[in-house]
């Protein structure tokens, strides 16, 4: 079925294409800082959980928010993807603002944005517009094979050229320590990612709209 085009379903696209672009520009003056700085390497930059994320999110968004312009369905495995970056946004934002809180050498701003407001952001975009279907839960494991694929690619780094995001994932801390983090990760992805399904199940205040669980 063909979406509606209102003035409230373009406010919304607009505001989510707006949000994507914002943090894409964000992203690139950090990097372009970084550069100055004689630190250039994308691997490195992108390397880091909440830059990654982030863009992959923002890319989200604006793919959502242009389909809603054109009056195009938004794909189902677009909505798990999307609950899925949502999911990892919130593991960004507790871990960063409970753990190690003003840590890193960004500018404070560039933290601020992308740790709290971008999450918070998309949390509420997920939360309160109804526009997407709730999920199903046995479909709840989709949240692991990203952070996974990243958690191995940061640990062959660690292990190869010596790089690694954070200090917590240094090899030298020992396979004991590793393993306690690498396991309170994924407890805590699991627990985002219960809280985003959960939410899925509320039909919003702005467009609501009440849809049967995705497959």
């Amino acid at each position: 079925m063909t979406p509606p085009r209102t003035p409230t379903t373009l406010a919304v696209a607009g505001t989510r294409i707006a949000a994507g672009l914002a943090v894409i520009a964000v992203l690139l003056l950090t990097y372009a800082g970084r550069v100055a700085a004689r630190d250039a390497n994308p691997f490195n930059f992108f390397g880091y959980f909440t830059n990654q994320t982030s863009l992959l999110t923002s890319i989200v968004l604006i793919a959502v928010g242009t389909l809603a312009l054109f009056r195009r369905a938004v794909p189902r495995w677009l909505t798990v993807t999307r609950g899925v970056a949502a999911a990892c946004l919130i593991v960004v934002a507790v871990v960063y603002n409970t753990l190690v809180p003003g840590t890193g050498s960004a500018p404070p701003w560039v933290s601020l944005v992308l740790h709290v407001v971008f999450p918070l952001l998309v949390l509420l975009d997920w939360t309160l517009v109804g526009d997407r279907p709730a999920l199903a839960w046995r479909r709840l494991w989709v949240v692991l094979p990203y952070p996974v694929a990243w958690l191995v690619v940061t640990l062959i780094r660690g292990r190869t050229d010596g790089w690694v995001p954070y200090g917590f994932l240094l090899p030298e801390r020992g396979p004991g320590s590793l393993a306690l983090h690498v396991v309170g990760l994924f407890a805590a992805l699991l627990g985002a990612g219960a809280t985003v399904w959960a939410a899925s199940l509320f039909r919003g205040v702005i467009l609501r709209r009440g849809d049967d669980p995705t497959p």
